[in-house]
C-alpha cells in the first residue's frame, strides 16, 4: 500500500505537469471560463458514464455533503477560478513554480486544524524546496519576463485554494471513498462553470460559440487531457493519496508539478530555460525527497478530526 500510495503521488504532479502547457495551448482558441467548462464538462460527463453503467458506486448522506461542498468550492471552483486567469498572463513554466508554495500553506493549515505536524527535519526540506522556487522566480525576473504582477498574484490565489483543499479533502476521507469526493468535485465543476461561460456567452450575444469552439480541432486534444487525466485520473490519485498521507507530505509531491512544467513548456513550447532552473529544480526535488524520507509513513485521518 504505501508504494501504490507513492506512485499515485507522482503520478498526479506528472499529470498537473503538463496540464499548464495543454491550458496554454487551449487558451488561443477560447477563452479561460470556456476552457474551464469544457474541461469539467468532459469529465462529468465520463465519470457520470461510469456511475450509470455501474463500474463506481456513488452513494452520499446529508451529513457528508457539507465536507463535499467545503472541499468542491476551493477545488476546482475557486483555484481553477485563479489559474486559468492567471495563467493567461504569465508563462506556464512560471506558473509550476508558484504551484511549490502550497506545502508551506499546507503545512501550517493542517498543523491547526488536522494536528498533523511536521517534523522540524521535514520542515527544512519543505523550506528548501520553497527556496528553489524563489530562487527561480527571482533568476526570472533578473532575466526579463513579461509577465505580469496580477498574474502572479492570480496564481497565488490559486496556491491558498490548493492549500485549503488538501485540508478539506483529508478531513472528507473520514466518511467517504476517494472516488465519491471525485465525482462530487468533478459534478460541482461542471455545473458551476458551464453556468457561468453560457450565462456571459448571453450576455455577449455568441451563444453559438459554445459549439463553433468544439469545431476547432486544436482544441480537441487539450481539452480531452484535462478533462480525462488532468481532472478525473490526476483529481482521482490526490484525493486518495491524502486519504493515506498527512496533508503536508501530500501536497510535497506538488512541487514535482514545476520541474515537469518548467520542461514541458521549454521542450514543447519554446519557453526560455536558464541554468538557475536546473539548481531550483534540484533543491525542489531534494526537499520533495527529503519531506517523504523523514515522514511518519501512511498514516489515515482519524474520525475526531475538527474539520466537519
Amino acid at each position: 500500500m504505501k508504494s501504490k500510495v507513492h506512485i499515485a503521488s507522482i503520478g498526479f504532479a506528472a499529470i498537473f505537469g503538463f496540464s499548464f502547457m495543454f491550458s496554454k495551448i487551449a487558451l488561443e482558441y477560447v477563452t479561460p471560463i470556456g476552457l474551464i467548462s469544457y474541461r469539467f464538462l468532459v469529465a462529468a460527463v465520463l465519470f457520470e458514464m461510469l456511475r450509470r453503467f455501474k463500474v463506481i458506486k456513488i452513494r452520499y448522506q446529508r451529513a457528508q455533503l457539507k465536507p463535499l461542498l467545503l472541499v468542491a468550492i476551493f477545488q476546482p471552483f475557486l483555484y481553477f477560478i485563479f489559474e486559468i486567469y492567471g495563467l493567461n498572463l504569465i508563462a506556464s513554466s512560471e506558473a509550476g513554480m508558484m504551484i511549490a508554495l502550497i506545502p508551506v500553506f499546507v503545512g501550517i493549515l493542517s498543523a491547526i486544524f488536522l494536528k498533523e505536524k511536521p517534523k522540524l527535519i521535514q520542515v527544512f526540506f519543505i523550506l528548501l524546496s520553497v527556496s528553489g522556487i524563489l530562487y527561480i522566480q527571482i533568476s526570472v525576473y533578473n532575466s526579463s519576463s513579461d509577465s505580469s504582477i496580477l498574474g502572479f498574484l492570480l496564481v497565488f490565489g490559486a496556491v491558498l485554494s490548493a492549500a485549503i483543499f488538501n485540508i478539506t479533502s483529508r478531513s472528507a476521507s473520514r466518511t467517504l471513498k476517494t472516488h465519491e469526493i471525485t465525482y462530487f468535485m468533478m459534478i460541482f465543476g461542471a455545473i458551476s462553470f458551464n453556468l457561468i461561460y453560457v450565462a456571459t456567452l448571453l450576455f455577449e450575444n455568441r451563444i453559438t460559440d459554445y459549439v463553433t469552439n468544439l469545431l476547432q480541432l486544436e482544441l480537441i486534444l487539450p481539452i480531452l487531457y484535462l478533462g480525462i487525466m488532468a481532472s478525473i485520473i490526476a483529481f482521482f490519485l490526490v484525493n486518495f493519496a491524502l486519504s493515506r498521507l498527512e496533508a503536508h507530505v501530500s501536497s510535497i509531491y506538488a512541487n514535482l508539478v514545476t520541474i515537469v512544467g518548467i520542461f514541458a513548456g521549454y521542450l514543447i513550447l519554446n519557453e526560455s530555460l536558464g541554468y538557475y532552473h536546473f539548481i531550483g529544480s534540484a533543491m525542489i526535488i531534494i526537499g520533495v525527497y527529503g519531506t517523504v524520507r523523514t515522514g511518519r509513513g501512511i498514516r489515515k485521518l482519524k474520525s475526531s478530526s475538527p474539520i466537519a
